[in-house]
């Protein structure tokens, strides 16, 4: 062998060693803030099956109490990625939130569902006229769902503040928690929590898509900031969500997904988990397919908050909330 192929043979012997030699990358550590419930059923197949490692990752969930709590903490840093309402990143976008904090950079890079909103009453309460003078629960009544409530019972004939008043109680396991109780009239909850209401006899008024159209419910939200210097997460993120939707919506995975829904929610109970499979996977109203964001849903969510939010500004523009470029980005193969 002449001294050229020696060198080679040397250079690429060194080279094999070196990349033998080093040690795989640690996963990237995403904080990601929920709302607790049944509908975070996506990232607990993600996490099972082995998606979001896959991509990298170690996702840390933590459930939120409230919006104001998601989002203060989200503005702040101390979470990467929310789960929540793209209602609730446009207010604090806007200046609209519960709490006096902007959020001038928040935004939405996938889809979630359409927010599975129904309207749930006390076992009294079996129409909309019963509930005069009552009392009825929201997150916060600038953010969120709120809205969804006041259009709902307006175009049934009741004014807030004439008719009924509202009162804060929290997040949809909070408020779920308040019904029960009967603290409150009547709520905004979001599937499958409506299912346990009505086998104790309460009642479902409305579903919100009825009543509304189209409308986006939770999305994928985080700070443009952090999803600029940690774009591969971001990306490896929709990509894991995105698959563990599809492995729910195939037939063949229903026993193991319900064994992972009751690994998660212990105290439901396999009826009610059947349930939740069915609506939460409903060919028409479950998950959105492949987290694809609903930007006719956004305008109808802008409508509403164009109406209600205060100060009060016209919003029509879905683009400024959302980003595709992270969402095509891990569409591609």
């Amino acid at each position: 062998m002449n001294k050229p192929s020696r060198l080679i043979v040397a250079a690429l012997a060194l080279w094999l060693a070196s990349c033998a030699g080093t040690p795989p990358q640690p996963p990237k550590t995403v904080n990601v803030i929920v709302f607790p419930g049944g509908f975070n059923w996506p990232i607990w197949v993600a996490q099972e099956k082995g998606l979001f490692a896959r991509s990298g990752l170690e996702v840390k969930i933590t459930p939120t109490p409230s919006s104001v709590f998601q989002l203060t903490n989200l503005i702040d840093g101390k979470f990467d990625i929310a789960m929540t309402a793209i209602d609730n990143l446009v207010a604090y976008r806007e200046g609209q939130g519960e709490a006096p904090k902007l959020g001038s950079d928040l935004f939405a890079f996938m889809g979630g569902d359409n927010g599975f909103l129904r309207l749930v009453t006390v076992p009294e309460v079996k129409n909309f006229g019963e509930l005069r003078g009552k009392t009825l629960s929201v997150d916060a009544l600038t953010t969120g769902y709120a809205f969804v409530l006041l259009e709902i019972l307006e175009r049934n004939g009741l004014q807030k503040d004439r008719d009924y008043t509202t009162a804060a109680a929290g997040g949809v396991l909070q408020r779920f928690q308040a019904l029960m109780e009967k603290k409150h009239a009547g709520t905004m909850l979001i599937s499958p929590f409506e299912v346990q209401a009505e086998a104790r006899g309460f009642n479902r008024l409305a579903n919100a898509t009825d009543v509304l159209g189209r409308y986006q419910g939770l999305v994928g939200g985080a700070r443009k900031s952090w999803a600029g210097a940690n774009r591969d997460a971001v990306i490896g993120y929709i990509r894991a969500f995105s698959g563990a939707v599809d492995w729910l919506y195939d037939p063949k995975n229903k026993d193991e997904a319900i064994a992972i829904f009751l690994k998660n929610l212990p105290q439901a109970s396999p009826q009610a988990a059947e349930t939740a499979y069915r609506v939460l996977l409903s060919p028409k109203e479950g998950f959105q397919k492949k987290a694809q964001i609903d930007l006719e849903g956004v305008r109808t969510v802008l409508a509403l908050r164009s109406k209600y939010g205060k100060p009060q500004k016209t919003l029509d523009d879905p683009a400024r909330y959302y980003d595709p470029s992270f969402y095509q980005a891990a569409m591609r193969r």
